[in-house]
């Protein structure tokens, strides 16, 4: 092998490069540039140029490239920003043999594979069917710069010169490309030429009957556009123009300018000529035109642009919530996704607390943060799944679902939609809407949504839906699975004074008409309205109290009653009639038998009195208060575990029955959770000790004494605050709960956990610490179970 076949490799990909043809190359990889660089210091500039097996390898080395490649001379090198720019002229057909080196680039052994001459009458015919080829196809491509092939064909020497210069402008795949040039015949070349030319001619072939077919269609619609005016003069010169035509006319013109979708553009356009032929009194006309008009109306390719500024999010917040900073946190978490990546699908957040703390108004903020359209849909008590996928258009009033009007009245296809109260749903014979949310909450299903008055497939993937429910319960489990859900819980004392006083006193005194200087409501009043007047997780009854007094001070200042605009604590009697609730007092002595529990509700949490009473003869555990059956079921393991240790907590007496009473008696309740307060209350009733009046507590009991977690801590302890109350028990597996509540609270409560039912009795009866001495010391023997320790909470 002689030092003139050893040259730089130049790896092409999804090229291939022919001898005999003159072709520009751009050249930017590394090694690249350097084997070009070193061809260029060469005094015959010899490269030769290989195809990549794979296009995807950025450092092609010798076993990545084909055997058979193209040995070129480099006519010109310009070098630019991106890397240089060759024109290249192919010389000589090449096999590689071997390599000579790999760095800085890749110098290969080449040895000359020139196609041997061959003649006779079946190459002569086949170069003469693919010089026939490549005419056709250059007047079917109408190609703007042609190439004379009968004056190129004088000048050639060779039929491989023919072959290649065809096949370097035919359009070949590299695979094709590649095969012709590993051909080592003038026949297997001229038959693979002509095979891959046929093919072409086909595909050229079928383009040019569809664009003519194409436009033999356009001149159609044109001639019918003329036959319809023509229709109109003579309508209008018969008497018969009417306001119905000229509805259609407008139709017709909104349809031509309008940006549908291909199928639906095809549907409206069948529905337009069905309107046209429909007389104005026919029974379907006006059935088509209503369809006709949503279709037209429905914002189909229409976005808004978001305004994704995180700051600016994190400002409105602010000024619509007060509080909230982990829902806030999660908000502003997830629109900060959707920034980076602006096609994920938008989330489907659930909010779900209490009635009162800000969801729907979440939903708005949320809304004016993104710059979007909000529409809000209420769920409560819709129990016909035809509210939400719409009526047939076969049924008499039919009319769109409630899902297309608000993406029709938002007039884009990516508003904010809030689901109001979606536990709330209903279900009849008529379907069930929780099935239909199925598929508009889905992302993977909702961009092919199907209003069944629509009937055409519209795409909700890009609205930002927004679902409120006050409990989890009652909604399907399929349903839940669809949507991020988001905890919100109730408000302290103090963070419902700062939202009276930022937001709900400034608007009560706007809806009464009233000025700053006419009412001022101190702090004092403030909170003597929320513990005197309210018991609620959220504000809503507070803000109805403020408007209270605000209307009464608009009556005196409407009826020019002079007064002081500052309210005090000692007039809310006159204006708000006598205090509702009256925490501090509320249970301060109790009887034996009576413990305080603590329970979770839709409106947040609350404190339960248990009582239980000694019967002298009769059923032995006799059970009041609308209790279901898992409350059932925990005082009847709470008597059981009191009764196996009578002896252990100094009971000498368990004759006789005993009524268990959880009022309030017509309100239904449920759980677990009042076991400990169960298991207290009769062990209070059996020893006669009494239960500490400030001391209230929630945790499930098992059989063996066990104390085992519950949830609504942060609702249920918020509950005791409110009360007045100064010691929880809690179960100990829920002391990772506590970050949750506001340290404000934790530093005014002290906050027990217990391991064992032992723990919370001495924690709640204090008398009986002798008494449970014992069994407290043979329990911790068997177990790690301590006694109850104090959560330490910052002042």
């Amino acid at each position: 092998m002689n030092e003139f076949n050893k040259l730089p490799m130049l790896a092409v990909r999804n090229v291939v490069f022919f001898p005999f043809t003159l072709a520009p190359l751009l050249v930017g990889r590394i090694a690249s540039v350097a084997a070009a660089e070193a061809s260029l210091k060469r005094e015959d500039k010899l490269i030769v140029i290989f195809s990549q097996k794979d296009p995807a390898a950025e450092n092609p080395t010798a076993d990545d490239v084909e055997l058979f490649g193209t040995k070129a001379v480099i006519k010109r090198a310009v070098r630019g920003d991106d890397g240089l720019q060759l024109i290249v002229q192919g010389l000589e057909r090449v096999e590689r043999v071997g390599v000579e080196q790999t760095e800085p680039y890749v110098k290969l052994s080449v040895k000359s594979a020139v196609v041997p001459a061959e003649t006779g009458t079946e190459v002569e015919a086949l170069q003469r069917a693919v010089l026939a080829q490549a005419k056709r196809i250059q007047e079917l491509a109408q190609a703007t710069v042609g190439i004379d092939f009968d004056e190129v064909v004088e000048q050639l020497d060779s039929p491989m010169q023919l072959v290649y210069l065809i096949a370097s402008f035919a359009g070949l795949s590299p695979d094709q490309a590649q095969e012709l040039l590993v051909a080592g015949t003038h026949l297997e070349s001229l038959k693979l030429l002509h095979g891959f030319l046929e093919h072409e001619l086909e595909v050229l072939e079928l383009q040019t009957k569809i664009a003519t077919a194409a436009k033999s269609e356009m001149t159609r619609e044109q001639r019918e556009y003329l036959l319809r005016q023509q229709m109109r003069v003579i309508q209008e010169e018969l008497g018969q123009g009417d306001g119905e035509s000229a509805e259609v006319d407008e139709l017709r013109t909104r349809f031509e300018e309008s940006n549908l979708p291909d199928e639906v553009h095809r549907e409206a356009q069948r529905l337009l000529n069905r309107l046209e032929a429909l007389s104005p009194s026919a029974p379907d006309f006006q059935v088509a035109r209503t369809h006709l008009e949503l279709v037209l109306e429905l914002p189909w390719n229409k976005l808004s642009v978001d305004a994704l500024d995180l700051a600016h999010a994190r400002k409105i917040l602010d000024e619509d919530h007060f509080g909230l900073e982990e829902i806030k946190d999660r908000i502003l978490e997830h629109l900060a996704v959707m920034k980076l990546n602006p096609q994920a699908h938008a989330p489907i957040l659930c909010f779900v607390g209490p009635p009162g703390v800000g969801k729907t108004s979440l939903g708005k903020s949320i809304a004016r943060s993104l710059g979007r359209q909000f529409e809000r849909l209420s769920l409560g008590g819709m129990s016909d799944e035809a509210e939400l996928r719409g009526h047939r258009r076969t049924y008499i009033g039919a009319m769109p679902g409630r899902i297309i009007q608000a993406v029709r009245r938002a007039e884009v296809r990516n508003p904010v939609v809030m689901l109001d109260e979606i536990d709330k749903l209903g279900q009849s014979y008529k379907g069930d809407p929780a099935a239909a949310l199925l598929e508009i909450l889905d992302p993977a299903q909702n961009d092919t949504f199907r209003d069944n008055y629509l009937d055409l497939p519209f795409d909700l993937s890009r609205v930002f839906f927004i679902v409120t429910a006050n409990t989890l319960d009652t909604i399907p489990r399929p349903l839940l699975d669809r949507m991020e859900i988001i905890q919100l819980s109730g408000y302290t004392d103090e963070e419902k004074l700062e939202i009276a006083k930022r937001y709900l006193i400034p608007r009560q005194l706007q809806e009464a008409g009233l000025k700053d200087a006419q009412l001022k409501i101190p702090d004092a009043t403030i909170l003597s309205v929320i513990g005197g007047y309210t018991r609620e997780a959220g504000v809503r009854e507070l803000e109805r109290r403020l408007g209270q007094i605000a209307r009464k001070v608009a009556f005196r200042v409407a009826t020019e009653v002079k007064s002081k605009p500052t309210i005090k604590s000692d007039q809310l009697d006159d204006l708000l009639g006598p205090q509702r609730f009256f925490q501090e007092q509320a249970r301060r002595n109790l009887d034996p038998g009576v413990a305080t529990g603590l329970a979770w509700t839709e409106a947040g949490g609350d404190v339960l009195y248990i009582e239980a009473i000694r019967l002298p003869d009769g059923e032995r555990l006799r059970l009041t208060g609308q209790l279901g059956s898992v409350m059932q079921e925990s005082a009847q393991a709470a008597l059981s575990y009191v009764l196996a240790h009578q002896k252990q907590l100094c009971i000498e007496d368990t004759t006789g029955g005993i009524h268990l009473h959880v009022p309030a008696g017509a309100v239904p309740k449920d759980g677990p959770s009042a076991g400990v307060t169960m298991a207290t209350a009769l062990t209070s009733v059996l020893t006669g000790q009494v239960i500490r009046s400030d001391t209230a507590m929630t945790g499930e009991i098992t059989l063996s004494g066990l104390v085992l977690p519950v949830g609504g801590i942060k609702e249920k302890v918020l509950a005791a605050r409110r009360a007045g109350l100064k010691r929880v028990i809690l179960p100990r597996e829920n002391q990772k709960d506590i970050d949750q509540i506001p340290a404000q609270v934790r530093g005014e409560l002290e906050i027990l956990f217990a391991d064992r039912i032992e723990d919370v009795l001495v924690a709640a009866i204090p008398t009986l610490e002798g008494c449970l001495s014992s069994l407290r010391s043979k329990k911790r023997r068997g177990s790690t179970s301590t006694a109850p320790s104090a959560h330490a909470a910052p002042k």
